[in-house]
């Protein structure tokens, strides 16, 4: 039986459970397909229509099978191994329990019959190779029946997250072999294929590993923070310091020198690209390795999170066909993934798109991106000079750094390109400070520049696990310490007392590794260029009364941005303070 929108109205809106208009709001902008049914459960349940356990049970009896609620269930290692991880996130299934003979398997699509056969190879396989020795069962003189449950679809992902634990416990028990055997060279590779393959499903961005006098510690970015994950002994390190050297084709006998270098690597055929710099430090080699993970293809103009009226400004000055538009920020502020952003917009047959970049951190089809090459002589500005003969319309620039770089991209947007580039700077008003820094006449600047995007990343708050409070009195000391930032609290809630305004933070979940915060958005202002910032520009006034300006003429900071987010339920108000006063 497949559920289909009259069969969801059906069991949905007759019994009552919600209302018609209510249905057919969620249903009207979803198209119908495959996900047809998972993406009216994720915005149902996202806007509290109907509570998700109880949207699962109803759609379970619909189907004809029991419902399941794997946030409610312990799962072992052993039994959720049956199903290897790779088939269990590409099939979006989970085994939870055993009982003797019958696997039960909780399931998006339980009347699969290929569904069924393909899961029935994998448990004979997998239990062929005694996988599930501890289980108790006599493996080959049984023939493992099926059962299947239904769950829904966040359900299934939160419970994927129990695969991370297994994976802790490989890399422990792995660490332990190699104190007694520390020349097993296949278990050095195992170690650091197992690190990275920890850190993807760990939705890292970058693993340190940082020796110090009594251990080596590992520690995770995720989303914009550093944690620590495990340590191993010091004797360890050389071997797993010339293996990634190796890998990424660096002399392992250079000690001395600090090095970079890359490499390619999978993880359930999902392929990416690790950068890998090594630093010679007290303690011995520092090394900072970056996953380049392709998100591009997902991340659109319209989900980063930008405001209408901004998202508004950004389009009207990338129709244009000259002229620059800059992303601004400190590093790691979302600039290069905004211009990506603008770049598949204007990414059509008509246009010749060409970069030149450092690195080139996703590639996409149809753009000719170029790597910048030191050796080669391919500098961000020689880069820039080659790219103008070679007849672009749309030219991205991966960073201005100099003043022959931003001379040729102020000239390159004033003869007929639209240029994008970034540059580092703490907001929008403070990007002609420092192109003047570089020797740019403000004239040009006036006459290239058409918009300056300034934005920082701040993580979201975890929506399996997010819940309503109040301000405490710690946070309300805080704000009466930052003036500005309660009366834009005030103006957007339109209430006086701090205490009676709803905030959101996340309580900690599994699905989140109890931190309350799940992945990053961004918050941004946008400061087009009008006559009266021309003016202020051309007579060298100061970024802050640029900035004064700007905020005059209708512009939203970086900070009143954060607030709307934090007030509309995702991001904290301790993760704007924690960006916008850092």
């Amino acid at each position: 039986m497949v559920i289909s929108k009259d069969i969801l109205k059906k069991i949905l809106v007759d019994p009552g459970y919600i209302k018609e208009a209510d249905f057919e709001e969620v249903t009207a902008g979803i198209i119908k397909s495959e996900s047809f049914l998972n993406d009216v459960i994720h915005f149902l349940v996202a806007k509290k229509l109907i509570p998700e356990e109880q949207l699962g049970s109803i759609i379970a009896t619909a189907l004809g099978y029991p419902f399941v609620d794997l946030k409610k269930t312990d799962i072992s290692s052993e039994i959720l191994n049956i199903i290897p991880e790779e088939a269990a996130r590409s099939k979006r299934v989970i085994s939870f329990d055993v009982t003797g003979n019958i696997v039960k398997i909780a399931t998006l699509d339980p009347n699969n019959p290929d569904l069924l056969k393909y899961l029935q190879e994998k448990i004979r396989r997998r239990t062929e190779s005694s996988y599930t020795t501890s289980l108790n069962i006599e493996e080959k003189k049984i023939e493992y029946q099926i059962e299947f449950y239904y769950t829904t679809p966040a359900n299934i992902q939160h419970a994927l997250n129990f695969y991370r634990k297994s994976l802790y416990e490989q890399i422990k028990n792995l660490i332990q072999d190699l104190q007694k055997n520390p020349k097993n060279e296949e278990n050095i590779v195992l170690l650091i294929n197992l690190f990275l393959e920890y850190a993807y499903n760990e939705r890292a961005s970058d693993i340190h590993i940082e020796p110090s006098k009594n251990h080596v510690s590992v520690r995770f970015r995720i989303d914009g923070i550093l944690y620590e994950m495990i340590d191993y002994p010091n004797e360890l390190h050389d071997k797993i310091v010339s293996r990634l050297k190796i890998m990424s084709r660096l002399p392992i006998d250079e000690h001395e020198t600090a090095l970079d270098g890359r490499f390619d690597f999978s993880v359930n055929k999902n392929f990416f690209d690790v950068r890998v710099s090594i630093m010679p430090i007290i303690g011995g080699e520092n090394i900072v390795m970056r996953l380049l993970v392709e998100k591009s293809e997902k991340e659109t103009l319209e989900k980063l999170g930008f405001l209408d009226a901004d998202l508004e400004k950004i389009k009207r000055a990338s129709s244009k066909s000259y002229g620059m538009i800059l992303a601004v920020g400190p590093t790691g502020s979302g600039k290069t993934t905004i211009l990506y952003s603008i770049l598949k917009k204007l990414n059509r047959p008509e246009v010749n798109i060409m970069t030149i970049e450092d690195p080139i951190e996703y590639e996409v089809d149809h753009i000719q991106q170029t790597q910048i090459n030191p050796k080669k002589n391919i500098t961000f500005a020689n880069g820039l000079r080659f790219i103008v003969r070679q007849d672009p319309n749309i030219i991205m620039v991966g960073e201005i750094r100099d003043n022959e770089t931003a001379s040729i991209a102020v000239n390159a947007a004033m003869t007929g390109h639209l240029l994008l580039s970034t540059l580092h700077a703490n907001d929008a008003s403070t990007a002609f400070p420092r192109l003047t820094e570089m020797n740019t006449e403000p004239f040009l600047l006036v006459s290239a520049i058409n918009l300056v995007i300034a934005s920082r990343l701040v993580r979201k708050i975890c929506q399996e696990c997010r819940i309503e409070y109040s301000l405490s009195e710690a946070e309300l000391n805080i704000l009466k310490k930052e003036e500005n930032l309660k009366k834009i609290i005030k103006d957007i809630a339109q209430k006086d007392d701090l205490t009676k305004i709803v905030f959101y933070k996340g309580s900690g979940c599994k699905s989140c590794g109890y931190t309350g915060y799940y992945e990053r958005t961004g918050v941004f202002e946008i400061l087009e260029i009008s006559n009266p910032i021309r003016l202020l520009v051309i007579e060298k006034a100061s970024a802050d009364a640029i900035q004064q300006k700007a905020l005059e003429l209708g512009m939203t900071s970086i900070t009143h941005d954060g607030i709307i987010k934090v007030l509309n339920g995702t991001t904290t108000l301790e993760e704007i303070i924690r960006v916008t006063r850092s």
